[in-house]
């Protein structure tokens, strides 16, 4: 089995129907209406309705360790495909909705991480993200959270959300002040808005990825800068096709990407909602185990990692 890391998914997007049921459960909730289709997976039709599904998903998650109960559950099923290492996508907004401290919140997704290791031996960490759609103000205050208590799987800073809301600029303070603080940064753009939002985020933010990006693939001369300055793409080909980006795999500009010397990763994004896997990433990428293997080291050399770590599961996965 070729191994494999990931570096964009999102917490909560990860929750299969199954989880959300014994979580709703064990809450004293029934599963919303609608939720769940016939066939057992989550029903939605468009980015809209996706969005909608995707937050009545998250009512089923209501205590502490519940979220931990989520990022074990993830951790060990891309285990059981061959991850090495995770990185995750987690929002303070919603634990703080339900009265959760951000100590309690971190606590629990440790809890859960350190489970998954000593079970499977995966590696996992976590990367706070605001919302871009709330504004550069509630993100620097995120930020300022983040750094004030610093925790040792909190290795990044994201964002999220709404691409058409605000520019990358107006996000520069809570990005400049996690980049200072040491604290890896990467940014959602070029996936619903075309190559312009990739430009802007390069240009304004401290990032070393952009999540998704594959719009990049319509400015050749993007693509070169992006070559040129290492930046690395999340790239998430299931979830591109399933919100209708592309119509399938053969259109997908992964591809185009990699032969004009773009670095790349493969991901899953919000796997359960897109009928996707990791595992299913790397198997219907179209590429060779050389090439895959060479994007897993990618994924692990632009992890948000200690050198130590990093080091460590290089050297596990091999050439």
């Amino acid at each position: 089995m070729i191994p494999k890391a990931e570096l964009h998914c999102h917490l909560e997007g990860s929750i299969p129907p199954a989880l959300a049921r014994e979580l709703a459960a064990r809450n004293g909730l029934g599963v919303p209406p609608g939720l769940i289709g016939e066939h057992g997976h989550y029903v939605w039709k468009d980015f809209l309705s996706f969005l909608a599904t995707y937050d009545l998903v998250c009512t089923t998650v209501r205590r502490a360790q519940d979220f931990g109960d989520v990022i074990y559950s993830y951790l060990a099923s891309v285990a059981r495909q061959g991850a090495v290492y995770v990185e995750m996508f987690c929002s303070p907004e919603r634990p703080a909705a339900l009265g959760i401290t951000y100590n309690a919140w971190l606590e629990a997704l440790e809890g859960g991480i350190d489970r998954a290791r000593r079970d499977f031996g995966i590696e996992g960490r976590i990367i706070i993200i605001c919302i871009r759609h709330l504004g550069p103000e509630r993100a620097l205050a995120m930020a300022r959270a983040m750094v004030a208590e610093p925790h040792h799987y909190v290795v990044g800073f994201g964002m999220g959300g709404d691409e058409a809301q605000f520019t990358p600029a107006d996000f520069a303070p809570a990005y400049r002040l996690a980049h200072d603080r040491g604290f890896g940064c990467t940014v959602h753009a070029g996936e619903v808005l075309g190559p312009e939002s990739v430009w802007a985020a390069i240009n304004d933010l401290p990032v070393t990825r952009i999540g998704h990006g594959v719009r990049s693939a319509d400015d050749p001369a993007l693509m070169a800068e992006l070559a040129r300055r290492g930046i690395v793409l999340e790239v998430c080909p299931g979830s591109n096709i399933a919100l209708g980006l592309y119509p399938d795999r053969k259109s997908h500009p992964l591809h185009r990407l990699i032969e004009a010397g773009v670095r790349v990763t493969l991901n899953s994004d919000d796997p359960p909602f897109f009928h996707t896997t990791l595992g299913a990433e790397y198997d219907e990428a179209g590429l060779g185990e050389a090439a895959l293997r060479g994007i897993t080291r990618t994924a692990i050399e632009a992890s948000f990692a200690d050198q130590a770590t990093k080091q460590r599961l290089l050297r596990e996965i091999g050439p």
